[in-house]
């Protein structure tokens, strides 16, 4: 399975994230596990300046360097460590920026960047100068293609007025769907989706049953189900051992049917039964329960069963008092009714 990336870089859609390689606790094992991903055919690596301060820019360097041509290395810039004490701040100033690219460059040893991803977009800086320096550096020719991660379909729309956006690296997962909207965006430009967190949390009876059927770990059956669930779905799982590497990789050969996908798009009971408790104890809203709730219900895919059904009209139906506080217009005993019939149906 592949895809143009910007309808120009040909990538395995199967990549991998090298944050959580330990390149200053075990950098051998971080070297060997680089190694092995390439050797098992992954053509999409995703790194950032942010990941030990360019050490893992570094690393991926010193495993891999001369990269084999069909090899992409992505890099993230905008976040460094200019907040008062010197901790890490979100800062995509055309100076850090630019500085940060020269070190990307210097790191991973080339000349040109295939793919540079803002991390974050800076509150505090127009986003027309972030963009519009990255847009200097590509016309440059240092960056190749650009990029944004962890970004609202409202401010993508934004971006790409400024900049041609060949990709979006925002968490997504199975049971984290809550940049659905800008999937679909992405969908329909053709802009590649790169989920982080692609396999957390991973669980669930639904999620157990269906990895005993196909002989499969949980993990793998999220990440089959990413792979199958939109074409421009990049997904880039990251592990520190080469077992658990091996085992992300072989997910690419992994086929759900259409009835395990439909069995996998609804929520799990014990997710409602998180969002109940949570609408209960005041830390989640009546407009965060609703927006949760109905996603399942605007969905596709999702085929809901009775249980579902039910939990979800439960939380539609929980009514709070207006204002703040802990008060419900529900007695004790309709709660605890309600609280046991759910955990029955689990």
């Amino acid at each position: 399975m592949d895809f143009l990336i910007g309808g120009r870089l040909k990538v395995r859609r199967l990549g991998f994230g090298a944050m959580h390689l330990p390149a200053e606790t075990d950098p051998e094992r971080a070297i060997a596990v680089a190694r092995r991903a390439v050797e098992l055919g992954v053509t999409l690596i995703d790194t950032a300046h942010l990941y030990g301060g360019g050490a893992n820019e570094e690393l991926l360097a010193s495993a891999l360097h001369p990269y084999p041509d069909e090899l992409v290395i992505t890099t993230k810039v905008g976040v460094a460590r200019t907040g008062p004490g010197g901790e890490w701040r979100l800062d995509a100033r055309p100076e850090i920026l630019r500085d940060q690219v020269e070190q990307a460059l210097r790191r991973l040893r080339v000349e040109r960047i295939g793919l540079l991803q803002l991390h974050r977009i800076d509150p505090e800086t127009p986003l027309a100068d972030q963009l519009g320096t990255l847009r200097e550096l590509q016309l440059a020719g240092k960056v190749g293609l650009l990029g944004l991660s962890e970004v609202t379909a409202g401010e993508l729309a934004s971006a790409r007025e400024i900049i041609d956006v060949a990709s979006v690296q925002n968490r997504y997962n199975l049971h984290d769907r809550e940049h659905e909207p800008v999937l679909r965006d992405c969908a329909a430009a053709g802009i590649a989706f790169l989920p982080w967190r692609p396999v957390a949390p991973v669980g669930g009876p639904r999620v157990a049953a269906i990895a005993a059927e196909l002989g499969a770990t949980a993990a793998q059956v999220a990440l089959a189900w990413l792979l199958g669930h939109s074409p421009v779905l990049l997904p880039i799982p990251g592990t520190g051992r080469i077992a658990h590497l091996e085992e992300n990789v072989a997910a690419a050969g992994l086929v759900l049917t259409p009835a395990q996908r439909r069995r996998l798009s609804g929520p799990d009971l014990a997710e409602i039964e998180a969002c109940f408790t949570g609408v209960l104890s005041g830390r989640i809203s009546r407009d965060e329960a609703d927006r949760w709730a109905s996603r399942w219900h605007s969905d596709d895919e999702c085929e809901l069963d009775e249980d579902q059904r039910w939990a979800l009209d439960l939380l539609f139906g929980i009514d709070l008092r207006p204002g703040p506080g802990e008060d419900f217009l529900h007695s004790d005993d309709q709660v605890r009714e309600w609280r046991d019939e759910l955990r029955r149906r689990l």
